[in-house]
């Protein structure tokens, strides 16, 4: 199984950015997963969404044809997003009017939401509400909200709250396994052929 995880802030360096590097390497030293890509906004490289990207624009081809590659060929995702003043980054949001069910369709994905203090709830409502209708990512009902992240998940065991980091651990582990099993269910069902509907292409 193929894995993309997905850092959604912009910043540099992030707390998205190390909870990240940590599902990766749950991942990598994992018997399900062959591969574990990050994909980071850091920075925030892509352009905010217009119409030319529904009319084969050859600008914008260009500009998603390494994101479509790489989530084309993933079987499963993990959505890292921070919340700012109570909500998903911009540029997370846009990423998902960029994509479309070519790459991401009917696929399994586990949010993971990472707070500085007892927050992250708000992101994991705003992402199932409004980020997979069109695109018809599939969210599994497991999800992970990391909070007080500044005092888990360092590589330094001095910086992290031993009351908290355990759990933190062994609960990433868990819904990691738990998203493997989805990547692997879902498969049949994108195989089967029975997504691809030309009359019902977009969601109600």
């Amino acid at each position: 199984m193929n894995v993309t995880i997905i850092s959604g802030s912009h910043r540099t360096p992030s707390q998205s950015m190390k909870v990240a590097r940590h599902i990766q390497q749950v991942l990598q030293d994992s018997d399900y997963c062959e591969s574990a890509e990050i994909f980071s906004l850091a920075g925030n490289p892509l352009p905010l969404w217009d119409q030319r990207v529904w009319e084969d624009d050859p600008e914008w081809n260009e500009i998603l044809k390494p994101m479509r590659t790489l989530f084309g060929s993933s079987d499963a995702f993990v959505v890292v997003s921070p919340e700012w003043h109570g909500q998903v980054p911009a540029g997370l949001k846009n990423l998902f009017l960029l994509c479309s069910k070519n790459e991401v369709g009917h696929k399994p994905a586990l949010i993971v939401t990472v707070s500085a203090g007892d927050g992250g709830a708000y992101p994991v409502a705003e992402l199932r509400m409004s980020s997979y209708k069109n695109n018809r990512l599939c969210y599994i009902p497991e999800q992970v909200i990391v909070r007080h992240v500044e005092s888990v998940l360092n590589d330094d065991p001095e910086k992290n709250n031993p009351s908290f980091d355990g759990y933190f651990r062994e609960r990433i582990a868990w819904a990691l396994a738990l998203l493997g099993q989805y990547g692997s269910a879902l498969k049949t069902v994108r195989d089967s052929g029975i997504a691809l509907h030309k009359k019902f292409g977009n969601g109600m």
